[in-house]
């Protein structure tokens, strides 16, 4: 029964732990952010536009709350 009772603790403390530690989605915006800042010095000056990218090539461009998609 004390095994038991352990690995319950032991589980139930990890399950916390995960939740607990799990990053907020502002975390993942910021990261976002950063990596885009990554691939454009501009972005990362002006911080006003962003792009995505699909197998290499631009497949949408963004700023001031717009989205454009190239032709």
């Amino acid at each position: 029964m004390t095994q038991r009772l352990v690995s319950i603790l032991v589980v139930a403390g990890l399950l916390a732990a995960a939740v607990a530690l799990n990053p907020s989605a502002d975390k993942h915006r910021s990261r976002i952010k950063e990596s885009i800042a990554e691939r454009s010095q501009v972005e990362k000056v002006l911080e006003v536009g962003s792009y995505t990218t699909v197998n290499g090539k631009v497949a949408s461009v963004g700023a001031f709350g717009l989205v454009l998609t190239p032709d």
